[in-house]
């Protein structure tokens, strides 16, 4: 085997390899979200306590990023060590509330936990994904999102599942997924490898955040990114709700745990994942800003196809939020792929977890937003609502496709010197 041949193998097992750690790491995420319906039961919680189940998370994941981000934690720890230490703190904390916790008051901090710890995992793997992919990089970042997506979907099936087979306790949901995270800690701390492009440790300087903020090209993949927040998490969070009362009106499905659980994996999980390779692959092909845009336009006429077709036919709302789960992750890889090529090489995982960390905060908006939004206007408006950020994107990779078709480093994005993307 010559030298190419055994470096692209060796990326190519590494990327593998670092998507199996974000799909098994990342079924905690939406664990307790999962099994809200029946926590409502056991716990005696409304519907809006149930949320602070995500949002804890998401507020965790926030905390955790603004931390790595500041102490630049990502770009001068060793990554997979990072990564393994994080995951097997997120089993932990998962484990704990199957374990023994009964109400909704402990599990609120071990949520935020959970939150903190995850956000050691993915925009590390981003940058350990980068480490090892010039070329192609878009796909391979690509592979790396669907596995988020994937992952971020197991509870669902899990719990889909468990309704499935005798319908077992919620408690179950969370020991497969703690027990799926902890395997993510051990192939991080095991085989997981920093690649020959990653650069050295950069001396500590947080004044870099500021640039994110000044240097033109950063801050348009940033308010891409935000857009593309506004909507996802949101929509991963209350599809399982928003079928639940649209097959009520329609009458013609089964509303049960299992088959509720099924399609929203269906939606999230496999649809997910064809969204973000082909995102990938054609943002390699086409130009990443230009194809996240329109995927951005795709995702808003879904949310305002999803409002008109509430309560309709399952056979007309499913291919709606089949190209939804499509659309609405399809760009979020070429969000960070733009990042790790318009900013500064050596602070890559400092920009990406600012990045995240960011974003996520807007995610807390609009996840408590919509049931608010729900009791105001209806299921209609809220999914109408979320519209807003996809739309708001897509402006922002416009003008980023126009920076990057006026520089050198052309539409594709291809920054080889990693030298910031200022602009006009």
């Amino acid at each position: 085997m010559s030298a190419a041949s055994a470096a692209s193998f060796s990326a190519r097992r590494q990327l593998a390899l670092i998507a199996l750690v974000q799909v098994l790491a990342m079924s905690s995420w939406f664990s307790a979200s999962a099994v809200v319906p029946s926590l409502r039961d056991d716990w005696g919680i409304s519907t809006q306590q149930g949320t602070l189940l995500t949002i804890a998370v998401q507020l965790g994941f926030v905390t955790g990023a603004l931390l790595s981000a500041v102490l630049s934690l990502a770009d001068r720890w060793p990554a997979p060590l990072l990564a393994a230490w994080s995951a097997a703190v997120a089993a932990l904390a998962t484990a704990t509330i199957a374990l023994g916790v009964d109400s909704l008051g402990p599990a609120l901090p071990l949520r935020f936990l959970t939150g903190v710890a995850l956000a050691g995992v993915y925009p590390t793997g981003i940058k350990l994904m980068a480490s090892w992919f010039e070329r192609g990089r878009g796909l391979a970042i690509g592979v790396l999102v669907g596995a988020l997506t994937l992952g971020s979907a197991l509870p669902q099936l899990l719990n889909g599942l468990a309704g499935a087979f005798g319908d077992l306790p919620w408690r179950s949901v969370l020991f497969a997924s703690a027990a799926l995270c902890l395997l993510a800690a051990a192939i991080a701390g095991r085989w997981v490898r920093l690649g020959p492009l990653a650069a050295p440790a950069p001396p500590f300087d947080p004044r870099y955040l500021l640039r994110l903020v000044r240097d033109r090209g950063p801050r348009l993949a940033n308010l891409g990114y935000f857009g593309h927040c506004w909507e996802l998490y949101a929509m991963w969070t209350w599809l399982p709700a928003y079928l639940t009362a649209s097959f009520a009106i329609s009458d013609t499905w089964d509303g049960s745990r299992s088959a509720i659980g099924l399609i929203a994996f269906a939606v999230i999980g496999l649809a997910g994942v064809a969204g973000a390779l082909a995102g990938g692959w054609l943002g390699d092909r086409v130009g990443r800003a230009r194809v996240a845009g329109g995927a951005m336009a795709i995702s808003a006429s879904c949310c305002l196809l999803a409002a008109a077709a509430y309560g309709a036919s399952p056979y007309l709302l499913l291919p709606i939020l089949v190209l939804w789960g499509i659309s609405i992750i399809a760009d979020s890889g070429l969000f960070s792929t733009l990042m790790t090529e318009v900013a500064d090489r050596r602070y890559v995982g400092t920009a990406l977890t600012m990045q995240t960390a960011v974003g996520f905060l807007l995610t807390v908006v609009t996840i408590n937003a919509v049931p608010y939004v729900v009791d105001w206007v209806g299921w209609r408006g809220a999914m109408a609502m979320l519209a807003i950020g996809p739309v708001a994107g897509a402006v922002a990779m416009a003008r980023l496709d126009g920076l990057l078709g006026s520089s050198a480093e052309g539409r594709h994005g291809t920054n080889s010197s990693r030298k910031p993307i200022a602009g006009p």
